[in-house]
């Protein structure tokens, strides 16, 4: 079984990654816009579309605010087996640590979804380091105006 992590330390609170994250039907727009162009809601589920075309259907799993981690299983024709969660770590007052585990069979498909998981560390990394500098000027205006 071929098995992928990756980690991302990324300029933004715990607070606000984890809001992205636990958002299950707002990958699209929260947490890896134009990585994923689409998230719909089924009952215990999610049909993500990402940026490829590519359709799958995620089981979810768990979603664990004390550890702040969500688990799927992603069905699709290309694995016969997919397992995984990302969970975020506060690392300082303003930054945290984002780590992305998905198992896998067939061993062959590794590279390919190894490819998807790196692509959207880096959405992900840009989305919440925007989301962070806005929320830094919108506490800057409202501190000034205040």
């Amino acid at each position: 079984m071929a098995s992928i992590c990756r980690e991302a330390r990324i300029q933004a609170g715990a607070e606000t990654a984890w809001a992205a994250l636990r958002d299950l039907g707002a990958l699209h727009r929260r947490l890896a816009p134009g990585f994923v162009v689409d998230t719909r809601l089924e009952e215990g589920a999610r049909v993500v579309t990402f940026g490829n075309g590519m359709v799958v259907r995620e089981l979810i799993v768990d979603v664990d605010e004390e550890a702040r981690r969500v688990a799927w299983s992603a069905q699709s024709e290309r694995l016969s087996h997919h397992n995984a969660s990302a969970q975020v770590f506060p690392d300082g007052p303003s930054r945290c640590r984002f780590v992305w585990v998905a198992d896998l069979l067939p061993n062959e498909a590794a590279p390919a979804i190894a490819a998807m998981i790196d692509e959207g560390i880096r959405a992900i990394q840009d989305t919440l380091e925007r989301a962070e500098r806005r929320r830094g000027r919108a506490s800057a205006v409202s501190s000034v105006s205040g």
